[in-house]
Formats: structure tokens, C-alpha cells, sequence
């Protein structure tokens, strides 16, 4: 069913919820049940769900010893490696009362932009949810490069939804909703919806900055709604601690309204910094 309004999201057929690194690593670890406890309503009202979740390198880094996320790319992968293996255990411990397994997908920024690449990956993630398997999906940092990657897992995350054709996409940050400047600042007010039509361009997004776990910030989410919403997919942006009465459809967050003429532009997930 098209989900026009954030109202129509707990009858979508397919729904894609991405995490970020800082809100299931570290000491916000034991927010990966309540997160799978949503995820788990979601999919047994018969919902298909993909999770894209961020956290490898950020879940690794203890088991290297590391106090903060490494620089050199060798380090980072390394932590990925280690971190990715624990994550996707820490997700089906918490899948497991649901009786409801975890499959991990790894995807670079070469399969998505390589077209036999970008089918093979559709073709598996189909599989799986037709198999009623729950995909995790993230970057594959292990072998991802600086030069040639997605940039963030907002992104990925809005690739993966029209990769496969998602009703609705649900991006989890920190804050319940965006705001018309960073909400620390005076003057700064909720947004509650934004038409497909609507210039932002008056507003100040947060740019992307870097912490001691992960990558993102208020301007990469509204660059991959704005994305996902182009071709006709709504997009709501909220607190990852309201998971749960976002999949229901409670009025929060930030609604990005899907253009009612999708745009057929090929997906193109690759950042060039090099």
C-alpha cells in the first residue's frame, strides 16, 4: 500500500528502518532489543522490513582496544571486521523469542552502481524477505575505500528502499524531529511535514560531522529523504528511541511526503572524494 502520510506506514507492505551508529553501540548497546521489538510488531503485523544499520566499526573498536574511531582505513576495517560479526549476534539474540532470523547483507557502492551487481543484490534481498527473513544490511567498510564508498548510511539507506522498491523509509537519528536550524539554537522550530515540492534551502541543517562512533547529522537525512521521496517513497524522520510509535504511525517526526510522479533516474550510490 502507498504510504502517502505518515499514518499509512503500520499497513506498507515493505519498510526499510535505518540506525545509526551512536544509538545501538556502546552504552546505548542495550537499545538493540527495543529497536528489534518494534522491527519484530512490525513484521508480524506482516509487514516486510530491512534494517540498515550502521555500527560495525563502532561495535569492533573495543575489542581492539580503541577509546575512538580510528582515521587510517586499515584500522577502520579491521574494527569492521570484528565489530560486524558481533553486531549481527546481537541482533539475532534479540530476533530469537520473536522466532525470526537475521540475514546480513553487505553492499559497496561498486554493486549498487555496477548494474549486474545491483540485480544480483535486489534478486538476494528479495529471496530473503519472500523466505520472511529479516536483512541487515550495512556498508561493507572491510573492503569499502575512501575514495569510492556511499558517504553515509542515510544514503545506503535510501538506495536500498528504491532498490527494492520500499513503501516507506524510516530513518532513526537522535532528535524526534528536524528542526529549521540545529534546535539548540534560538529561534530553531520543528518541522512536522515536508512536500515533495517544498524549498528548503531557508533552512540551516546541521552539516555532516564525524563523533567518536559515526558519521551523519540532520543535513545527510534530508539529502536521502529528499532522494527517496523523488521516487515516490515517504519518508519519516525520528528518534530512534520512538521506533516503535513510528511503525505504528503516530504523528512524529519529520513526514518528507513521496512526489506523486516518482522519478526512473538509475540508482547511483557511489561518493567520489578521490
Amino acid at each position: 500500500m502507498s504510504t502517502r502520510e505518515r499514518g499509512d506506514i503500520p499497513t506498507a507492505r515493505r519498510v526499510v528502518v535505518k540506525v545509526g551508529s551512536s544509538s545501538i553501540s556502546g552504552e546505548n548497546a542495550h537499545k538493540i532489543r527495543p529497536l528489534v521489538d518494534a522491527l519484530a510488531a512490525a513484521h508480524g503485523r506482516g509487514t516486510e522490513v530491512v534494517l540498515v544499520s550502521s555500527g560495525a566499526i563502532a561495535t569492533g573498536m573495543p575489542f581492539l582496544l580503541l577509546d575512538e574511531r580510528p582515521t587510517d582505513l586499515a584500522t577502520q576495517q579491521a574494527a569492521a571486521a570484528v565489530g560486524q560479526n558481533i553486531l549481527i549476534y546481537r541482533y539475532q539474540e534479540a530476533l530469537r523469542p520473536f522466532r525470526i532470523v537475521a540475514g546480513q547483507v553487505l553492499l559497496t557502492a561498486g554493486d549498487l552502481e555496477n548494474a549486474t551487481h545491483r540485480e544480483n543484490a535486489r534478486r538476494a534481498m528479495e529471496r530473503l524477505l519472500g523466505l520472511r527473513i529479516l536483512p541487515v544490511v550495512n556498508e561493507n567498510d572491510t573492503v569499502a575505500t575512501h575514495e569510492i564508498r556511499f558517504g553515509d548510511n542515510d544514503r545506503l539507506a535510501a538506495l536500498v528502499a528504491q532498490l527494492i522498491g520500499a513503501d516507506a523509509l524510516v530513518l532513526l537519528s537522535d532528535i524526534e524531529c528536524l528542526y529549521t536550524r540545529p534546535p539548540d539554537e534560538p529561534g530553531a522550530l520543528p518541522i512536522s511535514n515536508v512536500a515533495f515540492d517544498d524549498d528548503l534551502h531557508g533552512f540551516e541543517f546541521g552539516s555532516v560531522v564525524v563523533n567518536s562512533v559515526g558519521t551523519g547529522g540532520a543535513a545527510t537525512k534530508v539529502s536521502a529523504a529528499r532522494l527517496a521521496a523523488a521516487s515516490g517513497i515517504g519518508v519519516l524522520v525520528t528518534s530512534a528511541d520512538l521506533v516503535g510509535e513510528a511503525l505504528a504511525g503516530d504523528d512524529i517526526g519529520t513526514w518528507f511526503e513521496p512526489h506523486p510522479v516518482p522519478s526512473r533516474s538509475p540508482i547511483t550510490g557511489v561518493v567520489r572524494t578521490g
